[in-house]
């Protein structure tokens, strides 16, 4: 189940978005023990979700996404990592967000009309089935564009904000 999604039938009108974070807040903090605790930070912090806030990713745009596989402590085994540089939406820092262990992750493609991945719409925490982190981005281009999503299973997440000198 999403909560602040698009697919769960939120729309721009205020009521409806303040209710989906309402039901998303709820189901952070009913799930606290089973959060990675870097995830769990970032989607209970009063800034993530903030688009005044200039940390926050909403209407970031995409700089570049890095799949990495490493070697891992048992011989012949590697694991896979995933990491983002965005541009932040006010242009005066970047944002890099990375997944030290990534255990499935799902890229859904750009829409035909749009020629780049646009901004960084909404986005979510969960835990999956077998206890990991979900996260699932919504990308948008342009306002007649649908949006597309990422889907990222991982042991947890890592943010940095780094502000343009």
């Amino acid at each position: 189940m999403v909560f602040i999604l698009s697919d769960d039938g939120r729309d721009e009108k205020y009521p409806a978005v303040k209710l989906a974070f309402e039901r998303y807040e709820t189901y952070v903090a009913n799930n606290k023990s089973a959060f990675p605790p870097r995830a769990y930070e970032l989607a209970t912090s009063d800034w993530f979700y903030n688009p005044r806030d200039h940390r926050c990713p909403h209407d970031a745009w995409l700089e570049s996404l890095q799949i990495l596989e490493k070697p891992n402590a048992q011989p012949r085994q590697r694991s896979c990592s995933i990491a983002l540089r965005l541009l932040g939406a006010f242009h005066d820092g970047h944002i890099e967000i990375a997944y030290p262990t990534v255990y499935a992750y799902s890229l859904q493609e750009l829409s035909p009309n749009a020629p780049s991945h646009g901004d960084w719409r909404y986005d979510e925490f969960r835990v999956s089935d077998r206890g990991h982190l979900v996260h699932e981005i919504e990308w948008a281009y342009g306002a007649q564009c649908k949006a597309f999503v990422w889907v990222i299973e991982a042991d947890d997440i890592d943010f940095r904000w780094i502000p343009k000198e």
